[in-house]
């Protein structure tokens, strides 16, 4: 059963008062407040977001016979801790001391084992401060038992099913006129631009997201780090 189905099977009436504020909001230049549910998150410097370093090149050509070895890629570290590529999403996100709300929130919606299954799934994984640009209270509601479904709805909307590097949003967005539109395993459309080296995420509701860091590789797909909370439609 898909992630989709799973969730959608579950009655979501408290989804009504939390959405009631999730409306559309006129769009606001990145660092300004904007009106609503959350606060517009500010775009990173130009030049911020590179992808993943390359190994440093062997100091000489190899010896005559001899097959140069691959290149080794070094994994970002996420709010300083080291991410292990042979590890699964959950399990890293675990380790990374900004992405404590993100662990807590996947926990009390039950996809903590699903995001540790095979996938691959790319997410775009918002960090503590992300969560701050909520409204106040949003986060403890969404925590309750009461409403998992509607915690799920949010969650989901953050992760697209395979494996989508920095490289091949680049690559579908230049195809796309400068944006690309994501299918989320939530079910609804999230748009991706790339502008002046940034990344950014536009939700249904025109609130704004900003990749920090890409191309963090898990064992079952990609992790991209974002500075705010993209929100589907909740009524």
């Amino acid at each position: 059963m898909t992630l989709k189905n799973t969730f959608y099977a579950t009655a979501m009436a408290s989804a009504l008062a939390i959405g009631a504020a999730a409306t559309a909001q006129t769009a606001t230049p990145p660092g300004a407040p904007a009106t609503g549910m959350q606060q517009a998150p500010t775009a990173p410097a130009a030049g911020t977001q590179t992808a993943p370093a390359q190994g440093a090149p062997n100091a000489g050509a190899p010896a005559a016979g001899t097959p140069a070895a691959p290149a080794a890629t070094t994994n970002p570290t996420v709010g300083g801790a080291a991410m292990d590529a042979t590890k699964t999403i959950t399990d890293n996100a675990s380790a990374a001391p900004n992405l404590s709300t993100l662990v807590s929130a996947v926990k009390a919606a039950g996809l903590a084992t699903t995001l540790s299954g095979t996938g691959p799934f790319t997410v775009f994984a918002p960090t503590n401060d992300a969560f701050t640009r909520l409204a106040p209270g949003t986060v403890d509601t969404l925590m309750k038992p009461a409403n998992k479904a509607t915690l799920a709805k949010v969650l989901t909307y953050h992760v697209v099913p395979g494996t989508i590097t920095l490289a091949d949003l680049q690559q579908k967005a230049t195809a796309g006129g400068g944006k690309v539109v994501l299918t989320t395993v939530e079910g609804e459309p999230l748009t991706v631009e790339i502008a002046n080296g940034a990344v950014a995420l536009t939700d249904v509701n025109g609130n704004k997201s900003y990749v920090e860091t890409p191309d963090v590789r898990q064992s079952n797909g990609v992790v991209h780090v974002v500075n705010g909370v993209v929100l589907p439609k909740l009524n």
